[in-house]
């Protein structure tokens, strides 16, 4: 029973019962659960100008405000989105992008914070873009990145993005690309793209980085495990993890098996055949092995012409994804397919139709 309630019998007991030496004593005076005093003040609009002129002065406020303008589904802040980045874009272009994947476990995060702060020692300016799974059911994200990369979160040459996935192809956030331009006309010239883990979000990453780096842990399978095609085959470079106490013997040994399993492949369009590199991000050892190793690589394209054609190829890859997405939203917020779209589909369920044709019915109304 409430307290409320007992309250009311009291006092319904006191009113019969005027002779009663029960007496209640009047409690204190419930107090509102919002300040009273409290007034939300709307946060003014920031203007086109504003947001470029931040950007360009390498203001992370009005960065991180500018990517989340992005990365909104509000139809009303698109317009403005895409000008900012069409206005970013001749800044852009002159960093290094690095994609890195692993599977569960393989310290991903650590290796980042390590590798992170060591980049910036070297007079780099780094970006991390975290792409962190969005629930199938609830939707939400946790974005917890920048707690587990405690120590690079206070680099003043270190921002860290943690980006939801938003049920979008493999995990990747669908704006990470349009991130990626803000970030380079903000000054940064290391980008790390750090995907949830293997699985289809390593296509689109690859699609969007100069370098595709995997990093795996001792005892993850045997050689025939890394002979295994599509990850693998991405990759310009591996890295075995957790190097460290009782693993050193284990990481050498693993080492050795995927190298021999990557010299199974046919040589790369780069013209690079992808290394392995052992490390720790505890004790920070092999560390910069990876980087010279990065560097390497790095020149290797450069020389050969393969990092400009890589980069085009992309940006054609990425006009072409842009088409199928405007299409396809285009499509659904039809208002004729929004009014016929639930009868067409109750005909296909009740087997009244077929979905081919059913499918042909809704592009007729949407091109007529």
């Amino acid at each position: 029973m409430s307290f409320t309630k007992i309250e009311h019998y009291e006092k319904e007991y006191l009113d019969t019962h005027h002779d009663s030496a029960l007496a209640v004593t009047a409690g204190v005076e419930e107090k509102p659960v919002v300040n009273p005093y409290f007034v939300r003040r709307k946060r003014r609009v920031m203007t086109t100008d504003e947001y470029v002129a931040g950007i360009l002065e390498g203001n992370i406020t009005i960065l991180a405000q500018a990517i989340t303008l992005i990365e909104s589904n509000n139809p009303t802040h698109y317009a403005q989105a895409q000008e900012i980045i069409e206005r970013c874009l001749p800044y852009a272009g002159k960093s290094v992008r690095i994609g890195i994947t692993g599977v569960p476990g393989a310290g991903k995060s650590s290796f980042i914070e390590a590798v992170g702060n060591m980049v910036t020692s070297y007079r780099h300016k780094l970006a991390v873009l975290a792409i962190d799974p969005s629930s199938e059911r609830s939707g939400g994200s946790i974005l917890g990145d920048k707690t587990r990369m405690e120590s690079i979160c206070h680099n003043p040459d270190i921002f860290v993005r943690p980006s939801p996935s938003a049920g979008s192809l493999g995990g990747v956030a669908r704006k990470t690309r349009e991130t990626i331009v803000l970030c380079e006309a903000a000054g940064y010239d290391v980008i790390f793209i750090e995907t949830v883990g293997v699985g289809q979000s390593e296509t689109a990453v690859h699609s969007m980085v100069d370098m595709f780096m995997m990093l795996q842990i001792s005892g993850a399978g045997d050689e025939l495990q890394g002979i295994k095609r599509g990850i693998m085959e991405m990759a310009d470079m591996m890295v075995i993890t957790k190097a460290d106490g009782e693993n050193i013997t284990k990481a050498e040994l693993a080492k050795a098996q995927y190298s021999g399993a990557l010299h199974l492949f046919p040589l790369p369009e780069s013209g690079w055949r992808p290394q392995v590199y052992t490390c720790s991000s505890l004790e920070g050892t092999g560390l910069e092995e990876v980087w010279q190793g990065v560097e390497s690589y790095l020149q290797h394209i450069e020389q050969n012409g393969y990092f400009m054609a890589n980069r085009n190829r992309q940006n054609k890859y990425w006009m072409y994804e842009t088409i199928n997405e405007t299409l396809k939203s285009s499509f659904y917020n039809n208002p004729d397919i929004e009014s016929k779209l639930a009868e067409v589909e109750q005909r296909v369920l009740d087997a009244k139709l077929s979905s081919f044709i059913a499918a042909k019915e809704l592009l007729d109304i949407y091109f007529k």
